[in-house]
């Protein structure tokens, strides 16, 4: 009986001083669009390409961090985003606009596929991308397990701060 006693000390401490998940397990989260609106906004952060004019919103997680994360991205009209890719895996959703995506070393726009609002994709961990918009602009939720990175394929195109 002490065997068991001590057993279940043993087990209580492995529980109680184990460390914490890197994401709330029971973290409940609604957003309206009018909710993520009025989200702080930034300039082009950990998890985007880094180009200028691109607004992110940090909507689940954090980017910069292990754990999962969800980032908003609102691409302004007429934007390309070279090749570059992520070391971790991700999914993407459109949500507004046209988003013009594509697979490979190079932003060549014979390799783009239109992805109008609805569309899924993936940017698999270590997969050079590209995206661009049209006069419309789009608007892109992402999700990752951090911590993320952006590594361009040429150098001359990562964005200087």
């Amino acid at each position: 009986m002490s065997r068991l006693l001590a057993s279940a000390g043993a087990a209580l401490l492995l529980v109680a001083f184990a460390p914490a998940p890197t994401f709330a397990q029971n973290a409940q989260l609604r957003l309206t669009p009018a909710d993520i609106d009025g989200l702080a906004q930034g300039g082009a952060t950990a998890g985007t390409s880094g180009v200028t004019g691109i607004r992110t919103t940090v909507l689940y997680g954090d980017p910069t961090k292990a754990g999962p994360y969800t980032i908003a991205l609102r691409v302004p009209p007429n934007m390309r985003i070279a090749a570059h890719s992520h070391r971790d895996d991700r999914t993407a959703v459109v949500v507004a606009g046209v988003w013009r995506f594509g697979y490979g070393r190079k932003a060549d726009e014979t390799l783009v596929k239109t992805l109008p609002p609805g569309s899924f994709y993936s940017e698999p961990a270590g997969v050079d991308h590209f995206a661009m918009t049209g006069p419309e602009g789009a608007s892109v939720y992402i999700s990752g397990y951090g911590p993320t990175s952006t590594d361009y394929v040429e150098a001359a195109n990562t964005p200087k701060p």
